[in-house]
């Protein structure tokens, strides 16, 4: 019974999702043999992509569906998301329902890496373009023919943020770690953390996880109000987030305690990161990040060129920024974070010439 409700639950996701794709915008789906002149015929006439993300519906997931749906849209795709809270097994029968529609490209984001290979490789044999966000897609070392795997640079993110850790005290500094493995990007990281460790640099006194991902917040806020009654003040210099929702609990579980001693860096941003950061007298020092609306775009510029039979790399990192609360102004938010973070969700890399056409044949 349990199998056969999961089943139907997940038809009804599809037919949903199959209905919204039928739905014409100022941007749908062209069902013309319209010839552009200057544009690869896989191109042509638009496509059909899903963006899958099995992660909780933050600002940072939503900010990576609106990049990834605005630059498919703007180059005349037709563009379905839908979010999986971290449910694996609901993740994997949506993307295997998905794989039986009639979609051209799948973008994956945050696909756990002991099901990844066998889910994605029924869309490859079909022929479907598949590109991936913080998914490792593996099977004894073997990687899937074709497959772009995109990642934050996340040893870059980690250096950044740990370094800003590191830089508080002369001494090693005594830091609560936020952090869980089992996720690529959070182990990508973890490997810097020990870096860290190993020079004497930092000394972890307590790691700390979420149980609860209905409520990651609310779950590290107890679970840090917990901790910080076994050290009096002083007795912690530092709090690490390796992911943004991690530490967006914690800085709920510092003010609840009026834990003034204790400085909070975290990795990711989302415009609540930045609100609490700008707080008077806010001990969320910096976070390092990457514009998550680049990740969406850059994952659909290189599911683009697959379609238009051009070459991709098998990986492809994204460049890491660090954002300190000391430069932040009254009015900085995600949609300006540029001026003050030289580069900011920009990039040229595979913004092809036959991309612009196709966007300007699409704005008209």
């Amino acid at each position: 019974m349990k199998r056969f409700g999961v089943s139907l639950m997940m038809l009804v996701v599809v037919l949903v999702l199959t209905a919204c794709s039928n739905n014409s915008g100022n941007n749908a789906r062209s069902d013309t043999n319209e010839n552009i002149e200057g544009v690869p015929e896989g191109v042509q006439n638009g496509k059909k992509i899903a963006v899958l993300r099995n992660l909780a519906s933050d600002d940072h997931t939503k900010q990576f569906l609106d990049g990834a749906r605005k630059e498919g849209e703007a180059l005349g795709f037709k563009v379905d998301t839908q979010i999986v809270e971290n449910n694996d097994a609901k993740f994997q029968e949506l993307v295997s329902q998905i794989i039986q529609q009639d979609y051209d490209g799948i973008i994956i984001s945050h696909g756990k890496e002991d099901y990844s290979y066998d889910m994605i490789k029924p869309a490859v044999d079909k022929g479907i373009k598949v590109t991936l966000f913080d998914t490792v897609a593996k099977k004894n070392g073997q990687s899937l023919d074709g497959v772009t795997a995109t990642f934050q640079d996340d040893y870059e993110l980690a250096r950044l943020s740990l370094q800003k850790i590191a830089d508080l005290s002369k001494e090693p500094v005594k830091v609560i770690k936020l952090w869980f493995g089992g996720l690529s990007p959070l182990d990508r990281r973890q490997e810097i953390y020990k870096e860290f460790e190993d020079k004497g640099e930092i000394v972890t006194l307590e790691t700390i996880g979420p149980t609860n991902f209905q409520d990651i917040q609310g779950d590290i806020a107890a679970k840090v109000n917990a901790v910080l009654a076994k050290y009096p003040e002083g007795t912690v210099d530092a709090i690490w987030g390796s992911w943004d929702e991690l530490a967006k609990g914690a800085y709920k579980s510092l003010i609840d305690n009026n834990r003034s001693d204790i400085k909070l860096v975290s990795i990711d941003v989302s415009n609540q990161d930045i609100n609490l950061m700008k707080e008077n007298n806010s001990q969320w020092i910096s976070t390092a990040a990457v514009d998550p609306a680049l990740i969406g775009r850059m994952n659909m510029r290189l599911m683009a060129k697959k379609l238009a039979g051009e070459e991709t790399p098998a990986e492809y990192d994204l460049a890491a920024k660090l954002i300190k609360q000391s430069d932040l102004k009254d009015n900085t938010t995600m949609l300006n974070l540029n001026e003050i973070i030289d580069g900011w969700g920009v990039s040229n890399d595979f913004d092809e010439e036959w991309m612009k056409t196709l966007r300007e044949h699409y704005s008209k």
